[in-house]
């Protein structure tokens, strides 16, 4: 399909769970039609166990590449953060997102937590909308995170806001695996 498409922008935000869910059914979806998908999670460790990870890892169509920071957001890591190394993940990880999608071989680029990276500051906003527009035409892809900048939002094809009503980490239930993670 490269080529034959202008690419379009999603975006999936808001305070509610199912951001990541989502873009892992629109990477699911891709795959199942043979699509290339490389998936981005920022602020995930190589070790740090996820469904969708083993899913991908696991899946028999083999046209989903998982990449991640392997670094933690330092809300999870306080004190103990060593800001230097979380910006040189970040760095690097979206210098090699620039590097595999350049050549044209992605269809769907899905970019979990970039909204993080951005308001971090750890990615300029500006240079994240510059590598967008200047992205392969075909090239696909979905955003998530909280706090979606006005700016991505303005350029974006598709917008959707998850809305927390009520959640169980509200009430001390951790999340839980196979189903928050």
């Amino acid at each position: 399909m490269r080529g034959m498409r202008k690419g379009l922008i999603h975006i999936y935000t808001g305070d509610g769970k199912g951001k990541t869910t989502a873009a892992t059914g629109l990477a699911a979806r891709a795959a199942g039609h043979g699509l290339k998908v490389l998936f981005v999670q920022f602020f995930k460790e190589d070790s740090a166990p996820s469904g969708e990870k083993r899913f991908f890892d696991n899946s028999a169509s083999k046209t989903i590449t998982v990449m991640r920071s392997n670094c933690k957001h330092p809300f999870f890591t306080g004190d103990k953060t060593d800001d230097e190394s979380v910006s040189r993940a970040i760095s690097d990880t979206f210098t090699r997102v620039k590097e595999v999608v350049s050549d044209g071989g992605v269809d769907l680029l899905v970019l979990d937590e970039i909204m993080a990276a951005l308001r971090g500051g750890w990615i300029p906003l500006e240079e994240f909308i510059g590598f967008l527009e200047s992205r392969p035409s075909g090239l696909e892809v979905a955003l998530t995170g909280r706090d979606a900048p006005s700016e991505l939002v303005r350029i974006s094809d598709y917008v959707t806001e998850m809305l927390k009503i009520k959640h169980p980490f509200d009430e001390g239930i951790n999340a839980r695996k196979g189903f928050d993670f």
